[in-house]
């Protein structure tokens, strides 16, 4: 279920996350505050929906999707994608497609911390998030 996900997030390491940018297409003053920025992410579940809120000096983005349900989203970057989530073996994998392009997202907790796996084509890039007390 995705309530093991239920928490508050803080970025605590990012590996590769402007090469990521790049390759979503991302210009490079974006880039520059995007790979400065620690965001904190907040997820919540309530029904079958899922709220995935993002929050940083930069920008906040709020999703909220059923699993396995496509749903329209603006990026923080402003890509408007068609972005599907679904639960897949205890990870939440979200892949948006725009534009003939696809990334995906994958969320997934180890050592009580959560990993975000970020690959776009040949480039990948992790984010791990800790729980905030």
């Amino acid at each position: 279920m995705a309530d093991a996900f239920v928490g508050t997030w803080k970025l605590v390491d990012t590996t590769n996350f402007d090469e990521y940018m790049k390759a979503l297409g991302v210009g490079f003053a974006t880039r520059q505050v995007g790979s400065l920025t620690k965001p904190t992410t907040i997820i919540a579940v309530e029904g079958d929906k899922v709220t995935v809120k993002t929050q940083s000096t930069f920008k906040n983005t709020e999703i909220t999707f059923t699993l396995g349900q496509e749903f329209d989203e603006t990026t923080a970057d402003d890509r408007h994608v068609k972005s599907v989530v679904t639960l897949d073996g205890g990870k939440l994998v979200h892949v948006q497609k725009w534009d003939g392009k696809e990334t995906s997202l994958v969320r997934e907790l180890k050592n009580g911390k959560l990993i975000l796996t970020l690959t776009m084509g040949n480039v990948v890039s992790t984010r791990t998030y800790e729980k905030a007390t």
